[in-house]
């Protein structure tokens, strides 16, 4: 039985690292979110990286990569983008 709360705590922080949403000053971007709308959310990003392309069913489709933070807490937040869409939100505590 006690096994199950520890390893609980073990593998919380590992969950922690991905997440579906992001809190900003002017709203909550989701996933599936356009790169305008997390603009007007969050503001301009700290770093915006062209990483290159991906090809989806309707073609060829960019691919970036914006920062912002750190935030409270020292967070840094890492969103990916893929043809205008948030596609992806990771986050680490920064140094």
């Amino acid at each position: 039985m006690r096994t199950l709360p520890l390893l609980a705590l073990v593998l919380l922080p590992a969950l922690a690292t991905a997440s579906s949403t992001l809190r900003c000053d002017k709203g909550i971007v989701s996933i599936g979110d356009r790169a305008s709308e997390v603009i007007a959310k969050c503001g301009k990003p700290s770093e915006r990286s062209f990483i290159g392309y991906t090809y989806s069913g309707g073609g060829d489709q960019s691919v970036e990569e914006w920062v912002y933070g750190p935030r409270s807490g020292g967070m840094v937040y890492f969103l990916r983008f893929e043809g205008g869409r948030l596609k992806n939100i990771d986050s680490k505590r920064g140094n």
